[in-house]
């Protein structure tokens, strides 16, 4: 078979450039150490309603952190426990949750939160909430026959 001059310089661009891409994808992955979290942060799943913060899901004002509320879930078959988060505008919020049973979603419509929740281990993130309004959390990883009614509901009210 035989290529023309241009096409083996095509063909050598395309190869030089995935080469190029898998270097540099790789030294930032394992040199600069940006890659995923590995069991980080675990817990027993068999027993999450004995374990703090579990224990008392809800949202709680904390004091000395970076952060102004701490807002804990608990995912459980076709349910999330509180049904309901209210927070103030403004605020900084960590979301801490995890899941008793089988992989949950916890996405809030409408924001840039989206966590899956695995049992055993604890899912977080911060952001803060700058909109006031009602917003909708779904479970976005199918659990089950009563995936479609897991939902709950994130209130972002003014400060009393």
């Amino acid at each position: 078979m035989h290529l023309h001059k241009y096409e083996k310089y095509w063909l050598a661009f395309g190869v030089g450039s995935l080469i190029v891409f898998l270097l540099i994808t790789g030294i930032m992955a394992f040199h600069n150490g940006s890659h995923p979290p590995s069991a980080k942060n675990t817990i027993n799943y068999e027993k999450v309603d004995e374990i703090t913060p579990f224990n008392k899901p809800g949202v709680h004002k904390v004091e000395g952190k970076d952060w102004d509320y701490e807002a804990v879930v608990v995912a459980s078959a076709f349910y999330y426990d509180p049904p309901t988060l209210e927070v103030p505008v403004g605020a900084k919020v960590k979301f801490i949750a995890t899941s008793k049973d089988v992989v949950h979603g916890f996405e809030v419509a409408g924001t840039n939160i989206n966590m899956m929740l695995e049992p055993g281990y604890i899912s977080e993130y911060v952001t803060t909430v700058d909109k006031v309004g009602e917003y909708l959390i779904v479970c976005n990883e199918y659990c089950g026959v009563g995936h479609a009614q897991m939902h709950s509901m994130l209130k972002v009210v003014e400060p009393k």
